[in-house]
């Protein structure tokens, strides 16, 4: 069955860095894009970036732009959310997304809590 499963959380100081992964199985990884979203507490879920199949393409959410970066390896079926210079609005639980064409499929998600 399908699965993505996040990895990478943790509690860190504002300006710190974490790198979370998404280890992807049960589909052909390559042949879709990828997503990374996150929740805070008390507001909906949005889509902090997107890559494409290739990896060739990617795209921001605008309060992330310059700090995060997202990446994949086809070879390791594996994405990757590389977040630097954190903020204390960056807290949340992220969620890997797949979008199938029957639907939207969730990891489980993964917190991380940017704290001093």
């Amino acid at each position: 069955q399908v699965q993505a499963v996040e990895s990478g959380g943790g509690l860190v100081q504002p300006g710190g860095s974490l790198r979370l992964s998404c280890a992807a199985s049960g589909f052909t990884f390559s042949m879709y894009a990828m997503s990374w979203y996150r929740q805070a507490p008390g507001t909906e879920r949005e889509r902090v970036a997107v890559i494409s199949t290739t990896g060739v393409d990617t795209n921001y959410a605008d309060s992330v732009k310059g700090r995060f970066t997202i990446s994949r390896d086809n070879a390791k079926n594996t994405a990757y959310l590389q977040m630097d210079n954190l903020k204390p609005e960056d807290t949340g639980v992220y969620y890997c997304v797949v979008d199938f064409p029957q639907g939207r499929y969730w990891g489980q998600g993964t917190q991380v809590a940017i704290a001093s």
